[in-house]
């Protein structure tokens, strides 16, 4: 009885361990800083952001040209000042203060809002050609290699697996060998 119970056991264990072609999972993974180096659009996004963050800096820099103007200006007359005209100018480089502060926070702000609005499309395409790269190939699940703040998901991965390659061609992008390793 007891080498029946173990036979039996045995049977089911291998059994529930048996993969038919049915359950059978592909797994790949894709490096999105790869396939996003190698399109087109990258380009695109970074000379947008270039010229909007130029544009940033450029009315930061005014706005600090301006408050260091009337910072000299005030040093230079304040002991001649009458107490009404010193206690308004000081009023005024306090605001001008708060307002270089104000205007950096919205100015990250929009370059955020820039770079969101810039990528969204650049997602929806790499997430369309990966979708159509694992039916296409059978994969059951594609992971990223890295997030985007570029930290490492994967631990180990064999670049047989790599589908960073499928996913530039089935957008149109001819792969160069360096960037998808």
């Amino acid at each position: 009885m007891k080498t029946v119970l173990v036979l039996f056991f045995t049977i089911l264990t291998a059994g529930a361990f048996a993969q038919t072609d049915e359950h059978v999972q592909k797994l790949g993974y894709a490096d999105w800083e790869a396939i996003f180096n190698q399109m087109p659009d990258a380009k695109q996004v970074e000379n947008s952001l270039k010229i909007h963050s130029d544009q940033l800096k450029a009315q930061l820099d005014a706005k600090y040209k301006e408050y260091e103007t009337k910072v000299k200006s005030y040093q230079a007359g304040a002991a001649t000042m009458l107490e009404p005209v010193r206690k308004d100018k000081e009023t005024e480089l306090t605001q001008l203060q708060e307002n270089i502060t104000k205007f950096q926070q919205d100015a990250q702000t929009s370059l955020q809002k820039k770079q969101t609005d810039l990528m969204e499309p650049v997602f929806a395409k790499v997430a369309k050609a990966i979708d159509a790269v694992a039916k296409e190939n059978g994969y059951t699940y594609i992971f990223t290699a890295k997030t985007l703040g570029g930290d490492d998901i994967l631990l180990y991965s064999d670049e047989k697996y790599n589908v960073s390659t499928l996913v530039l061609k089935k957008m149109g992008v001819t792969p160069t060998v360096a960037a998808t390793k």
